[in-house]
């Protein structure tokens, strides 16, 4: 594609400076994966600017750049106000806009997103209509798992992962967006057929300047303002779960908007669209009626507590607007494994309950506790800790939802980054009152062996914080190899081995 047929065609406001028919064979942001024919864009970040490794670019042989200041380097420029932001039209427009021939359904909030997405790539899948999968744990393209780096990948990589999924046969798409995704224009210029909010808590407040800033972030997926085409484009259903305060604004907000399509969600019974009652659930799953506009469902699924029947309120809700059967997708539901990572047994055996969930946040500890707390006969044990370089306020409130809600709380790291651990967990207790049941230990996996040791018949230890990772991150960009799934599995052979002796 011709470097000015590709601007023209993204509808993008830009000026090009040189030989606009230069022929365009790919896109990149990082000047180490440029080849001949590259468009290279010039991304001012947070520590660098991207305009200071132009000149590697046209060396590795760049054919032009996006610049938001002049470079004049020899190759053509085309100048906007935002490199970032003409990273999303340009890229769709490159690919040939892969997200109008997907049903995308993007989901985001600060807790719940995996497992909602999980859940209506199943709804999909079980209707018959192959559905890839992008967020946290990996993603799917084509029936083929793959690695991810981070929720939702920058706009280039995005869209071409789009085109892939068309191009092996997937029909629909369900994906995590992050907040970070919205703010800095990696989910624009996508066609989402349905947006789904889950929920929004204290969380990334090292990004976002306060509550009110993170929910405007979040609500820029729900509303194209002003018109501009680099923000995320118009259309599509919304669901909204409405049991969060921040939801329920959101539905009014929607609500007052002309054209907006809405289905809210309650798992509390609250009057809405899919309403549950008579939730009730156990260490199998969980199980409520579903009231709809289409009817009443009995509604089995086999994953356990109250925030994961929010989760299933929200699949069944898309699968609703995507125009799915709705009793089928009931069925299929019932049939849904659990997520990596979340909510997630571990058995070797032992005589007590081991669950390892992602939970990283106070109100998602405090969701996981209490819906342990309802599965545990004995005592409740908490392994938990907090990431390092990250919102540092919601330290003490983890501290105090895990000491309120177990019986021993145990005070671990969690990805120190280039925090020393020791600091963070000083953070941590200063929400605790009553230190008298801590049991503190930086070490994670010998913070985990603690926990497991010290539960009995009947006991429940929830290890918290890092859910599917298979790393754990410290200074420098420094990662060790770390699972807690594999980590409790070992401990519990060992307990069970020296048992044995």
């Amino acid at each position: 594609m011709e470097l000015a047929e590709l601007v023209r065609a993204a509808n993008l406001p830009a000026e090009v400076r040189g030989a606009d028919e230069t022929p365009i064979t790919s896109l990149a942001y990082d000047s180490r994966a440029v080849s001949e024919g590259t468009l290279f864009f010039c991304v001012t970040g947070l520590s660098r600017d991207g305009h200071e490794f132009a000149p590697a670019a046209v060396e590795a042989g760049a054919s032009a750049l996006v610049v938001e200041r002049p470079l004049e380097l020899g190759v053509p420029e085309v100048r906007v106000a935002d490199a970032r932001a003409a990273m999303a039209p340009l890229a769709a427009t490159f690919q040939g806009d892969p997200t109008a021939e997907l049903s995308v359904v993007g989901v985001t909030g600060t807790n719940g997103k995996t497992t909602t997405a999980f859940l209506i790539r199943r709804l999909l899948e079980a209707a018959g209509r192959r559905c890839g999968l992008l967020g946290t744990v990996h993603r799917v393209v084509g029936g083929q798992v793959e690695e991810v780096e981070r929720t939702t990948p920058e706009a280039i990589d995005l869209q071409a992962t789009f085109a892939r999924m068309l191009d092996s046969g997937d029909e629909a798409c369900a994906m995590e967006v992050s907040s970070h995704a919205l703010v800095l224009h990696r989910a624009d210029a996508i066609h989402f057929d349905v947006k789904v909010f889950t929920n929004l808590t204290q969380d990334h407040l090292d990004f976002h300047a306060d509550m009110e800033d993170y929910f405007a972030a979040k609500r820029l997926l729900f509303s194209a303002e002003g018109g501009s085409p680099l923000l995320v484009l118009e259309g599509g259903v919304s669901v909204i779960n409405v049991d969060d305060a921040y939801g329920r604004r959101l539905a009014q907000e929607l609500a007052h908007g002309e054209g907006a399509e809405c289905l809210t969600i309650s798992a509390a019974g609250a009057d809405a669209d899919f309403s549950a009652r008579g939730v009730v659930f156990d260490a199998s799953g969980s199980r409520f009626e579903c009231l709809t506009p289409q009817g009443h469902f009995d509604v089995i699924t086999p994953l356990p507590g109250q925030f994961n029947v929010e989760n299933a309120m929200a699949a069944l809700a898309t699968a609703d607007a995507l125009g799915l059967d709705l009793e089928s997708s009931v069925a299929a539901l019932a049939s849904a494994g659990r997520v990596p990572g979340r909510f997630e047994p571990i058995e070797e055996g032992q005589a007590f309950s081991v669950l390892v969930d992602y939970a990283h946040t106070p109100d998602s500890l405090e969701n996981v506790l209490k819906a342990a707390r309802e599965i545990t006969e004995g005592q409740l044990i908490a392994v938990f800790g907090c990431g390092g370089d990250r919102d540092r306020d919601k330290r003490p409130l983890m501290g105090r939802t895990g000491a309120e809600l177990s019986d021993v709380p145990v005070v671990t790291s969690d990805n120190p980054r280039s925090e020393a651990p020791d600091a963070i967990i000083a953070d941590i207790l200063a929400g605790i009152p009553d230190r008298d049941q801590v049991v503190v230990e930086a070490d994670r996996r010998r913070a985990i062996a603690l926990a497991l040791s010290r539960a009995g018949t009947g006991d429940t230890v929830v290890i918290a914080g890092k859910g599917h990772e298979q790393g754990q991150e410290f200074e420098n960009g420094r990662k060790i190899p770390f699972d807690d799934r594999d980590v409790a599995r070992e401990e519990l052979r060992g307990l069970s081995a020296g048992a044995a002796k």
